[in-house]
């Protein structure tokens, strides 16, 4: 009876592999990039750079340099909704700085870890929101 323990007990492996331990660093990388490009790309805007590192505080901060309303936060709760909202935040997030819609989808939305790093140290300027 023991050695059937035994044998079962050397098949579980719940250690970390080494892909989770190389996953789990390149995420780690990529959310400090993000988050630098995201404090030099509020600066740009006028807007503190440390909400850059604060979670909701962030996305607030977002929406309030597009120009939307504070409320918008709230519709951040509703499934799915979440995802088209930050895609038009982006969208005019990347209109702000007067790039296009493909730097909005790939640059901000796929790809936030170059996207925000290009808007806040690269040569684009604040324009401000097109929406007023």
């Amino acid at each position: 009876m023991m050695h059937a323990v035994s044998i079962l007990a050397d098949q579980a492996n719940y250690g970390i592999g080494g892909g989770q331990i190389y996953g789990q660093g390149f995420g780690l990388v990529f959310a400090i990039l993000t988050v630098i490009g995201l404090w030099a790309t509020f600066r740009k805007a006028g807007r503190p750079g440390w909400a850059a590192i604060i979670p909701i505080y962030n996305l607030y901060t977002m929406i309030k340099i597009t120009g939307r309303s504070g409320w918008w936060l709230l519709l951040f709760l509703i499934p799915l909704v979440n995802i088209v909202l930050y895609i038009v935040i982006v969208l005019d997030l990347a209109a702000a700085f007067r790039k296009g819609a493909l730097f909005g989808i790939f640059g901000l939305w796929l790809f936030p870890f170059i996207g925000f790093m290009m808007l806040g140290f690269g040569k684009a300027k604040f324009e401000g929101t097109p929406l007023f």
